[in-house]
């Protein structure tokens, strides 16, 4: 290309990528607010007015999201990014994780220093171009803005635990990245490209031999593995779940792991056959690993972090199956476990706000709220994939993907992976309806119990206990738009 036809490619790319432009510039005008409105106001009116501008902005977000919907697949300066409906799609259940926290650190009367805000806005824009990325090195970079903004979030919190949380969190991000970072050399070694449309990289890939292959494969998945928090890079998970405030905990347990799904869908359509054995031996290990060590859990919030180490694990089931079914339910499992888990970390902060979530201290609550009791046990039992919410349609969903694909393919690998799958699930059931029994049929310890009595707080968990329900018998809504990719 000569530079006329450079200056027109990049200000069609600059067209493109509008909702992350403006993510770009809020981050600027929001540090800016902040400098501005801190000098002028009280502490409190002044968080107040900066919790709206990052709630307009996420709102306006989204609606640039939506208006992409309709665009035309292309490459934006390519080939390190690409726009279609997969990428848009992805994006809006960011942009949705994004909003949904907003309102959380709104109806608990968090309050934080304004600089969550900002960091949550450039962890945004990190999972905005990962959905989109389509090269290695996009890939990477984007991660690695992801990942600093998630560390600075945790480090930020005014617990004592956050500290010791955020350094772990660090470490092991840290060897991840450098591990990725080895393996992305790898590829580039062997086949002389990090664009991952390039037929070159599959080519490359296939002419070695098999175990250079997957050590290859194994090492350029460590930094997606971690922000999945799959095994063995899902030591952080536990502290970090802990020592973070609720609504940061919920945010990261769910919009990392979406824009993580569609890469690993990118790299399912151009990485050698070797690439599905190694995400159904991961999948298992980390749906076994996380069911086993929730078990033994004495913490709310440690119990859901192993649960999402599971819930993980039966995610990357529907890519390890390598069919359309199993992608489209993949996504279909993705965008439910949103809902589900959001629900989860907002109901446990309702019941106890702030305070240690420790098991015993939710004992006998179902008699002072239940309300919101009897919701969160709706959504443990969608957590443990049962009917009739939205929670085992989505299982069903990706055990049937399963299926189809053995009897297709014939790999004894798939069948293993299928037995395992669902004696993990049948194995969860103990953890999962632990709280609901915990909450309705232990005695209160609690004589002067104080949790959040919102209405609008009660009003969201219905709301949310209704899609769940309702996604059970109307699955369409989703799969409509899933099937349109």
């Amino acid at each position: 290309m000569d530079i006329s036809e450079q200056l027109i490619h990049i200000r069609q790319s600059l067209a493109g990528i509008v909702p992350e432009i403006f993510l770009a510039i809020l981050f600027c005008l929001f540090l800016f607010a902040e400098l501005l409105l801190s000098s002028r106001f009280e502490k409190k009116k002044a968080s107040a007015y900066l919790q709206n501008i990052a709630l307009a902005g996420a709102i306006i977000t989204l609606f640039l999201v939506i208006a992409q919907w309709n665009e035309e697949p292309a490459y934006r300066f390519q080939p390190l990014l690409f726009l279609d409906k997969q990428a848009v799609y992805f994006k809006l259940l960011i942009a949705i994780s994004w909003i949904f926290t907003l309102i959380h650190v709104r109806v608990l009367k968090y309050d934080f220093p304004p600089e969550y805000n900002a960091l949550l806005i450039a962890a945004v824009t990190g999972m905005n171009l990962l959905s989109m990325s389509t090269h290695l090195l996009s890939i990477y970079l984007s991660l690695e803005l992801i990942s600093i903004s998630s560390y600075l979030l945790v480090a930020l919190s005014p617990y004592k635990k956050a500290a010791e949380g955020a350094i772990k969190y660090l470490l092991f991000g840290a060897a991840s990245s450098a591990v990725m970072l080895y393996g992305i050399s790898f590829v580039y070694g062997l086949t002389g490209t990090l664009d991952i449309t390039n037929e070159a990289m599959t080519a490359g890939l296939s002419n070695n031999p098999d175990l250079v292959v997957t050590v290859t494969i194994v090492l350029t998945l460590a930094g997606l593995l971690f922000k999945l928090s799959l095994v063995p890079f899902h030591v952080w998970t536990p502290d970090v779940y802990e020592a973070a405030p609720t609504p940061l905990v919920a945010f990261l347990s769910v919009a990392p792991k979406i824009a993580v799904v569609l890469v690993l869908m990118r790299l399912a359509g151009i990485f050698p056959s070797q690439y599905f054995p190694v995400l159904g031996g991961i999948a298992l290990i980390s749906m076994t690993v996380g069911n086993v060590a929730a078990l033994w859990q004495t913490n709310a919030r440690r119990l859901l972090a192993y649960s999402s180490i599971a819930q993980a694990g039966y995610l990357l089931v529907g890519i390890a199956t390598y069919s359309r079914f199993g992608f489209e339910s993949a996504v279909f499992y993705a965008s439910v476990y949103m809902v589900i888990n959001l629900a989860a970390f907002f109901l446990i902060d309702l019941l106890q706000p702030r305070i240690e979530t420790t098991l015993s201290d939710y004992e006998g609550l179902g008699r002072h709220s239940i309300w919101i009791s009897g919701i969160l046990t709706v959504i443990m039992i969608a957590l443990a994939g049962l009917p009739p919410t939205a929670g085992f349609t989505s299982k069903l969903l990706i055990f049937s993907a399963l299926w189809e694909s053995y009897h297709q393919q014939e790999f004894p690998w798939m069948l293993w992976l299928l037995i395992g799958g669902i004696l993990n699930a049948a194995i969860s059931l103990a953890y999962y309806l632990r709280l609901p029994y915990l909450l309705f049929f232990k005695n209160s310890k609690q004589t002067d119990y104080k949790g959040n009595r919102s209405l609008s707080g009660k009003i969201i968990a219905g709301f949310l206990a209704l899609t769940i329900l309702l996604l059970f018998f109307r699955p369409d809504w989703l799969t409509k738009w899933i099937s349109a990719f």
